[in-house]
């Protein structure tokens, strides 16, 4: 995975990780998985993952049943 950030934020990771003796990936890598937690409370995220979830599955449906 290729992680693309502006130089600026990615200066200001790089002196986070340095001031907690931690490697970048690390400090990414718990920046994600704390992102990918709170969106799961997140009631609009939600509200778009279940849209997401009904027109996939009406699409699917359409595939299944195509002749």
């Amino acid at each position: 995975m290729v992680l693309r950030l502006d130089p600026e934020l990615a200066e200001r990771l790089r002196l986070v990780a340095e001031v907690e003796g931690r490697t970048v990936s690390d400090v990414a890598r718990e920046a994600v998985a704390a992102l990918v937690e709170q969106r799961r409370t997140d009631e609009r995220f939600q509200a778009r993952l279940e849209e997401n979830l009904l027109r996939h599955e009406e699409a699917l449906r359409m595939l299944r049943d195509s002749e």
